[in-house]
């Protein structure tokens, strides 16, 4: 009879096989949206399909259940192997729900999904794309059925995103958030507006990915564990805290694209990074959550990257690259400049608070095709009406409207309100650091981000899974989350720049 050490050892053991079979298909998915030829899709879908069917059996088998079972009766586990365990047995039985045919079918639905959105985009046809959206949609329900939910479709699968979240709780954050947001954007469009036109020049796009690889190192993403590429949309992935790969988009004409998506990714890849090694396929291994990824992106693009003691120390360093486009500029005019707060179409260029609406908007509309109370053919309809009225823009085209976001091609339902809780979180750890740690704002102003990135090594990045969102909250900051952190930071912000 093997004794405790040896069953969490055969525990480890099978949970890290799992892992890799799981990262094999992570690198065949980053392959799909980086180098994969056109013509290559097709079994790149079946391989991506096949893995994630074997990943699924093999977490899927008795022998797991029997082996978790058995650990969870144990009293001699330290606290994070039981709770490896503990994690792992939540896991195991959500994934039992899930049929092997359901999985392979989903899978498939989503390569065929992504493929349609690519060729939808490059067309600026939001038609080429609704039928196989329809499909994943379909497929969508059908698993928020598989695995239940009390009040709304919709929390099914919120859940898998940001575990305990509910249409409740979010109805709720907005209703409180949007009309604070409504006061401070009223007030910024009664008030002279700033000008950003210094980032609408030609900046060449070798230029731009040399300052952008420059620029990852000043924030410590370590290249030996890690590499930057090319995609239409940026993201990060993880195969292990040693292989850690981001993208970002550059366009030639428009400066802030990739800057601030790669300090946005780069605070995706410090977290993996960051994480525990040897916790490799096991719980204590992984991210907390997504609203708490988005927090670390947005804690480096947004409080440290859009912040004036950065630029007063890096403005001068930028403009080395483009003397042409910057020279004239000071650390205040770039730093208004890269604050400007005006009403927009894209997502990932909306400033900090228009951002949430460009959130809520996706929120609701998901909710209702969850609902059935939308199809995947009226959303460009629905997509330009909102816009209108939450934003008072026309949306154009497919592309800068409904198109413009991967998220739905891989099946991320329910991931959109991460970005806003991520916002609420990093505000409210930035503050806890700067409080618990003094060298911090200094540190920002001196190009000495160490201290910072240990505070957030310490209290989030080492933690893994260990706490819920909320839980490791308070664990950092003393406090469950609060709101008023965020709205505070941007009263703060924007009351300064636009003098209100």
């Amino acid at each position: 009879m093997p004794n405790t050490k040896e069953l969490y050892a055969l525990y480890q053991q099978k949970m890290q096989r799992i892992a890799d079979v799981k990262n094999a298909n992570n690198v065949l998915q980053w392959d799909q949206e980086t180098y994969l030829p056109a013509k290559g899709t097709t079994f790149r879908g079946q391989q991506i399909s096949t893995l994630s069917e074997i990943a699924h059996q093999l977490f899927s088998e008795e022998s797991t259940g029997d082996l978790l079972h058995e650990l969870m009766s144990k009293d001699d586990l330290s606290k994070e192997e039981k709770r490896n365990v503990e994690l792992t047995l939540e896991d195991y039985e959500k994934n039992k729900k899930y049929t092997s045919r359901f999985v392979r079918e989903l899978s498939e639905q989503i390569n065929k999904t992504f493929y349609a959105w690519t060729i939808a985009r490059q067309k600026n046809s939001f038609s080429l794309f609704k039928d196989d959206l329809e499909k994943l949609v379909a497929l969508k329900k059908e698993e928020a059925q598989i695995l239940g939910f009390e009040n709304h479709p919709y929390d099914a699968l919120l859940n898998e995103h940001e575990k305990g979240t509910t249409v409740a709780f979010l109805d709720k954050t907005f209703s409180e958030l949007l009309p604070d947001l409504k006061k401070l954007l009223s007030k910024i469009e009664a008030s002279p507006q700033v000008d950003d036109a210094f980032l609408k020049q030609r900046f060449p796009k070798q230029q731009q990915w040399n300052w952008g690889m420059y620029l990852l190192k000043e924030l410590h993403f370590d290249f030996e564990r890690g590499r930057q590429d090319i995609s239409t949309h940026p993201f990060s992935v993880s195969f292990n805290s040693n292989d850690v790969r981001i993208t970002t988009r550059i366009e030639e004409e428009d400066f802030g694209n990739m800057t601030w998506s790669c300090i946005h990714e780069a605070g995706h890849a410090l977290y993996e990074q960051g994480l525990p090694e040897m916790e490799y396929g096991l719980p204590l291994g992984e991210a907390c959550s997504y609203s708490i990824h988005e927090s670390q992106s947005r804690l480096w693009e947004n409080n440290i990257g859009r912040s004036l003691a950065f630029w007063k120390l890096y403005l001068p360093l930028l403009q080395s690259y483009f003397p042409g486009q910057f020279g004239n500029i000071s650390a205040e005019q770039f730093y208004k400049g890269i604050n400007k707060v005006s009403p927009s179409l894209v997502r990932t260029e909306a400033d900090e608070i228009t951002y949430h609406f460009h959130v809520f908007i996706r929120y609701e509309l998901e909710k209702k095709l969850l609902e059935g109370n939308l199809q995947a053919a009226d959303i460009p309809s629905y997509w330009a009406e909102q816009y209108k009225n939450l934003l008072g823009v026309n949306v154009p085209d497919d592309k800068q409207g409904s198109l413009q976001d991967v998220h739905w091609s891989h099946g991320s339902f329910g991931y959109f309100p991460t970005y806003s809780l991520g916002s609420f979180y990093a505000a409210q750890f930035f503050e806890a650091a700067k409080k618990d740690d003094p060298t911090i704002k200094n540190g920002i102003e001196t190009g000495n981000l160490i201290p910072l990135l240990q505070w957030l090594r310490s209290n989030i990045h080492a933690k893994g899974r260990y706490f819920t969102s909320e839980e490791l909250c308070r664990q950092a900051t003393g406090k469950p989350l609060e709101i008023r952190f965020f709205t505070n930071y941007l009263l703060e912000k924007y009351g300064s720049i636009y003098i209100l």
